[in-house]
């Protein structure tokens, strides 16, 4: 190669380096405007609930079940986002297994490398029939709604650890003693607590 040949590939060789980081500079990748905060996030693990629906006061028992989300990416840090979570247990000799429906809003931010959120669900609740005390029968079907939040850690670029705290509302009415249409019984419980744990894939 000619002394002028190599002066040529000298100035070649940094300008076409310059354009390609330029490139990369302009890319959404490249510049964080793809962060996992914005992305699609599916969510699954466990879920605890305080009380079971039939827990009147001194016979409180908890449930433990699963808990599924999902929510698209955020327009002004808020999302939308669909929920499904369920329960099975056991308490005053009747087997319980309810599970929830609901959809709403999740307002998050990003802070550093943890996403934390709040959020506002309303949906449905549903049960097997015989969840009152000794197998009464009660309300299969309830509205319910949550209010909570959480918080995201990353453990890839594609993956997070998140932990959750909500609280809840649910009214299930049972049936008392000589009453065919279920009624309400005092002491049911219609607010509990409600923590979740598990992972999350950002895509």
């Amino acid at each position: 190669m000619t002394e002028e040949g190599r002066k040529r590939l000298a100035i070649r060789l940094p300008l076409r380096l310059m354009c390609v980081l330029a490139m990369m500079a302009l890319t959404p990748e490249f510049h964080g405007q793809t962060t996992p905060a914005s992305r699609y996030q599916l969510f699954g693990g466990y879920s605890f609930l305080s009380n079971s629906l039939n827990g009147v006061s001194g016979q409180h028992q908890p449930l433990d079940g699963w808990d599924v989300g999902f929510a698209i990416p955020p327009w002004h840090d808020l999302r939308f986002k669909l929920s499904a979570f369920g329960y099975r247990g056991t308490n005053q000799g009747a087997l319980e297994h309810p599970y929830f429906i609901m959809g709403g809003g999740q307002y998050g931010r990003s802070f550093g490398r943890e996403y934390a959120f709040v959020e506002g669900l309303g949906g449905e609740g549903n049960v097997n029939m015989h969840w009152g005390a000794s197998g009464a029968v009660g309300d299969t079907a309830s509205f319910s709604a949550i209010l909570g939040g959480g918080l995201d850690t990353p453990i890839s670029r594609h993956f997070a650890v998140r932990v959750a705290g909500d609280y809840q509302y649910a009214y299930f009415k049972e049936n008392e003693r000589f009453h065919i249409v279920p009624t309400y019984v005092p002491g049911l419980p219609n607010y509990f607590g409600r923590a979740s744990a598990g992972l999350v894939w950002r895509f």
